[in-house]
């Protein structure tokens, strides 16, 4: 039995949960997020809150899946999600220029990444990124995007990388250093 499936979503801060068939749909302040869901997951609204039950055990693990894609859902369109990134390295800058994230990582043209319309991409400072939306796979996707043209190296420490990430920091070669 899922023990996550089986914790109610709370609708809070004026979000709206509706199942149209096949489909969930959640509303809130900031919008409005769609997402398909198994025909063997009933949904029930009971006290503002979402209760989700299966009817064939091997539906078991969709239960507590659902269950966490409605959360994320209704936190979505509610708080809103973010990510921020830091960018490491001499000479290394971000900033944000339309309707694109223009970066200079280190290679000898800058990289340009154009923002998707339902996300919001803001600069704090020239090495952070913030990426923000109610869709939070969205906003996860999109930050590895950003992430992947130039990836965290391990001994110089150069590169884009998640606040908060654990950075491991290597050694490099020590043979030929005192030897006569």
């Amino acid at each position: 039995m899922s023990r996550i499936g089986n914790k109610p979503v709370k609708l809070e801060n004026g979000a709206t949960f509706a199942r149209n068939g096949d489909e969930i749909v959640v509303t809130g302040p900031k919008g409005t997020l769609t997402q398909a869901i198994d025909k063997g997951i009933k949904t029930e609204v009971k006290d503002n809150e979402v209760h989700f039950t299966y009817e064939k055990e091997d539906l078991n693990a969709k239960q507590g899946l659902y269950r966490a894609l409605v959360h994320n859902m209704v936190v979505g369109v509610t708080k809103g999600w973010d990510k921020k990134l830091v960018i490491a390295g001499v000479g290394y800058k971000a900033q944000v220029s339309g309707n694109k994230l223009v970066m200079g990582l280190g290679y000898s043209h800058p990289i340009e990444v154009e923002i998707p319309s339902d996300l919001k991409v803001t600069c704090p400072s020239v090495t952070e990124i913030v990426v923000s939306g109610i869709d939070r796979h969205k906003v996860g996707q999109f930050s590895a995007v950003i992430r992947s043209k130039r990836p965290y190296e391990p001994y110089h420490g150069y590169g884009v990388h998640y606040d908060g990430e654990p950075l491991v920091r290597k050694v490099g070669k020590a043979s030929g250093k005192g030897k006569k």
